[in-house]
């Protein structure tokens, strides 16, 4: 998985029909998807529940590009190999979610995944400033985790303070939450390279007429990368 800082647009599966998720990756797939970004909730870290390893091991067998999972869930280090195990590439797990981030980094990244630290709105940046060396991505959280289709929270001031911490590392920015054409550019020209969308990228389509997905991709992919050029 080569780095590069190029926009990449990762579709939530979150926003997929949950009756055909075979079919649905391999739609946004293609239809231009570059990653499949799965988004993990316990009930208990945030409000809503939805994929464990099972699921996510079910999911790789049709993932062609990368797999990007997003674990929503505290505590994270118990659960590590088995999401290795399913096959993720990226392994995110938020700085709030336990005591010892470092620790869970390493373990990532001892089971062969890249690592992701995730933030929450109301975390600085100044939070991975000592983790950057650890990290492969850092998740900026542009909504409270736990649902989908949730109104944009504006963060291009911390984006643009990670950039600047970041520097010449190869760690992506990773934007999570209410990513549209309209929003895509302000977090790209603060210093953004991946674009989580959910319900911005399924609007429309189905795994039956897939165009839409496209549609949307394209318009995402076009808006950050003209206006940030």
């Amino acid at each position: 998985m080569p780095f590069d800082r190029s926009v990449k647009i990762a579709p939530s599966i979150l926003s997929a029909d949950f009756a055909d998720f075979g079919r649905e990756i391999q739609a946004i797939e293609a239809q231009g998807a570059d990653w499949i970004h799965v988004d993990v909730m316990d009930g208990h870290f945030v409000p809503n529940l939805t994929f464990g390893p099972p699921a996510v091991k079910a999911f790789r067998k049709h993932v062609k590009t990368v797999m990007d999972v997003h674990l929503m869930i505290a505590p994270v280090d118990p659960y590590i190999d088995a999401y290795a195990d399913a096959g993720t590439d990226i392994l995110t797990a938020h700085v709030e979610a336990g005591p010892h981030t470092h620790r869970t980094l390493q373990a990532i990244r001892a089971a062969g995944m890249k690592a992701g630290v995730a933030l929450n709105p109301g975390t600085p940046a100044q939070a991975v400033e000592h983790l950057l060396d650890l990290a492969d991505l850092v998740c900026v959280m542009t909504v409270n985790p736990g649902f989908g289709g949730q109104k944009f929270i504006d963060m291009t001031d911390k984006i643009r303070t990670l950039r600047a911490m970041i520097g010449d590392r190869p760690v992506h920015i990773e934007i999570d939450g209410g990513v549209t054409p309209e929003t895509a550019p302000l977090v790209v020209n603060a210093g953004a390279d991946v674009l989580v969308a959910g319900s911005a990228v399924f609007k429309g389509g189905s795994v039956e007429t897939p165009g839409p997905y496209g549609d949307n991709i394209r318009a995402i992919r076009m808006a950050a990368t003209t206006l940030s050029a």
